[in-house]
């Protein structure tokens, strides 16, 4: 018998609230000063509106969700646009191998290119069935299940494909720069060289 690999990370505690943890304060949404920006090492820069990127396709994922300050909270149903769809229209340049995403009031973390190109990574529009509050990242969050909650950033307003790494907000204010909850990858001191 195969041994299954267990459902909660090490060091975290089920909930089955959702807790709202940001820093800064919870921005105004104008859709008419809206853009989404893919930009960096592509092909094609893009630039969309509200209205166009609520009309990409769309996809719902079912995801577990785990928070570097030790909650998880299981079975999230979120909708909206997968991070595969959105480098798809842009086209990566071979030399791309991570990407930061950038958010409103200068808020940004860095990815792998192989983490944002994960199946089941995706820009949320709606959560639960309904559109996302203004405190969860209305109009538009970044979920990456399986790393902690700050990779998933709310308030998304583009990515920016790269060549080399570079560290986001809480990257570089002390936080792992992967963050893989299995691993417990919660702080820079925990790097390897």
């Amino acid at each position: 018998m195969k041994d299954e690999k267990p459902r909660l990370p090490p060091g975290q505690i089920l909930t089955e609230k959702f807790p709202v943890l940001h820093y800064g304060e919870v921005p105004e949404f104008d859709s008419t000063n809206w853009d989404f920006r893919i930009f960096g090492l592509v092909e094609q820069e893009v630039a969309l509106d509200f209205d166009e990127f609520s009309q990409l396709p769309s996809q719902r994922i079912e995801a577990d969700f785990h928070c570097v300050t030790t909650w998880s909270r299981y079975d999230n149903l979120w909708e909206g646009v997968l991070a595969r769809t959105l480098a798809a229209l842009a086209r990566p340049l071979p030399g791309a191998r991570h990407v930061l995403i950038h958010c409103e009031q200068g808020y940004t973390t860095n990815l792998s290119l192989e983490d944002f190109l994960r199946d089941n990574v995706l820009f949320a529009l709606k959560w639960g069935g309904k559109k996302l509050t203004p405190e969860h990242g209305y109009p538009l969050r970044l979920v990456v299940p399986h790393l902690y909650a700050w990779k998933s950033a709310k308030w998304a307003r583009g990515v920016e494909f790269m060549e080399d790494n570079r560290r986001g907000f809480w990257e570089s204010r002390g936080y792992h720069n992967n963050g893989d909850p299995w691993r417990e990858e919660r702080f820079s001191s925990q790097e390897q060289d």
